[in-house]
């Protein structure tokens, strides 16, 4: 499977669009559309098309991470909801989760009450709820519960 247009439209909607070099909520240094990494300097630039870019290609890795872990049957609502999670946190969060678990055990309902729990951040250091986590989280919650 491949990660749809309502997927991109998820993660910009949720990350928006910086075509200058900023650290997000976590600390991490972050531009474009959430892309993060080594290569990403202080003071980066970057235009439209290089952003678009960057979500194209952290989004593939995100949905291949998907493709491995994942061992059930999966709607296309149900894939993109994963890919937008693991992009947004990362294959090692994903591939440690309880929502992983459920899910391998065919336990779909229960998957999908795990969404709820990824919705904190290190902050200077400390474990914080961000209100943004929460709405992206319930989000992908309600996209991998809907109907195909």
């Amino acid at each position: 499977m491949n990660p749809s247009a309502h997927c991109y439209a998820m993660a910009e909607a949720f990350e928006g669009r910086y075509l200058a070099a900023y650290r997000c909520p976590a600390g991490k240094l972050t531009i474009g559309m959430g892309h993060t990494g080594v290569d990403v300097k202080p003071g980066m630039t970057i235009t439209n098309a290089e952003a678009d870019r960057l979500l194209r290609v952290d989004m593939q890795s995100a949905a291949l991470s998907v493709s491995k872990l994942v061992r059930v049957p999966l709607s296309q609502n149900m894939f993109d909801a994963l890919c937008d999670f693991a992009f947004n946190l990362g294959r090692a969060a994903l591939a440690g989760s309880t929502l992983l678990r459920k899910l391998n055990d065919g336990d779909y309902s229960g998957a999908a009450a795990e969404f709820a729990k990824w919705n904190k951040a290190h902050v200077n250091g400390v474990l914080v709820e961000l209100d943004g986590l929460t709405k992206r989280r319930h989000a992908e919650a309600e996209l991998f519960k809907a109907a195909a």
